[in-house]
């Protein structure tokens, strides 16, 4: 059974900094790309940032960029997205999301297996 869990959410102030993680267990084999999505309240789902299985390429949505990284610990089986200079606006619902063999994709539609989400707030 494949399942995801992220982890690392929480409360910080404006200008901070957390760390997400994005472990994951039953996967057959290493080669799957994540993407990270997000939903705030009375918002529909948007995408964050994605990562290929090759770990080679990634890019992430302008809204993040310049402030959040994603990338991978293969030995782990582990995704990460760091997440500086964080913005009252970056308060959401984070989920990860992964399909075997994908190429970095901002549409939710291209993955297979979804987290539960973690909750990221940030205070003005």
């Amino acid at each position: 059974q494949v399942q995801l869990v992220e982890s690392g959410g929480g409360l910080v102030q404006a200008g901070g900094s957390l760390r997400l993680s994005c472990a994951a267990s039953g996967l057959t084999s290493s080669r799957y790309g994540v993407g990270w999505f997000r939903q705030a309240p009375g918002k529909e789902r948007e995408f964050v940032a994605a990562i290929g299985w090759r770990g080679d390429s990634s890019y992430a949505a302008d809204s993040v960029k310049g402030r959040f990284t994603i990338s991978r610990e293969v030995a782990k089986s582990t995704v990460y997205l760091q997440m500086n200079s964080l913005k009252p606006d970056d308060t959401a619902v984070y989920y990860c999301a992964a399909k075997y063999y994908a190429e970095p994709s901002r549409n939710e539609y291209d993955y297979d297996y979804w987290g539960q989400g973690t909750q990221v707030t940030v205070s003005s």
